[in-house]
């Protein structure tokens, strides 16, 4: 099971912080962000990129798993269980959908669109558990909901001259009483 996922940049800043299981109370989280951003960022490029983690609030059989793009660490908190290069497979299935739906995604494509962001790690991750590795099929999905939120934009804009209209309407209504 995924316990959580996180990106965080180089300087230590989370641009994503996601928990499958509960960590609770701000304070805690924020030692969980903090604690395994240490322990990754000391490692340098030229070592593996798994992790026995000691992270009481996931208990001792916490394995971390992450991957560092430019300015960006991508870190996935597994159990035991998990294959190890199935979460690193699964890592770079996000990457791969988040580039194909911000063409050349970057730092500032995850602090401006947070919401898309969550929304393609949904389609991925539910629960802690892989819904969806075929990147196709994320993409397919994520632009299907682009085009339900660009009709729900249409649909509730008014066009312009009734939207004068009705504003000539209450301003005569209401500033005559």
């Amino acid at each position: 099971m995924i316990k959580g996922v996180l990106i965080i940049n180089n300087h230590g800043k989370p641009r994503l912080v996601k928990f499958y299981q509960s960590v609770t109370g701000e304070d805690q989280q924020q030692s969980v962000i903090r604690r395994v951003y240490q322990q990754v960022v000391q490692r340098p490029d030229s070592f593996c990129n798994y992790l026995e983690g000691s992270i009481p609030e996931w208990g001792d059989t916490t394995k971390i798993i992450y991957r560092h793009y430019a300015t960006l660490y991508f870190i996935f908190a597994v159990d035991k269980q998990e294959s190890d290069l199935g979460i690193l497979d699964l890592i770079q299935v996000f990457v791969e959908s988040l580039d194909k739906c911000f063409e050349n995604v970057c730092e500032l494509d995850l602090i401006f669109h947070s919401d898309r962001v969550n929304y393609i790690l949904d389609e991925i991750i539910m629960a802690g558990m892989v819904l969806e590795t075929n990147i196709n099929n994320i993409i397919t999905s994520v632009n299907e909901q682009n085009k339900l939120h660009q009709a729900s934009l249409k649909v509730g804009t008014m066009p312009s001259t009734l939207a004068a209209t009705s504003s000539k309407f209450f301003s005569s209504t209401f500033s005559s009483s």
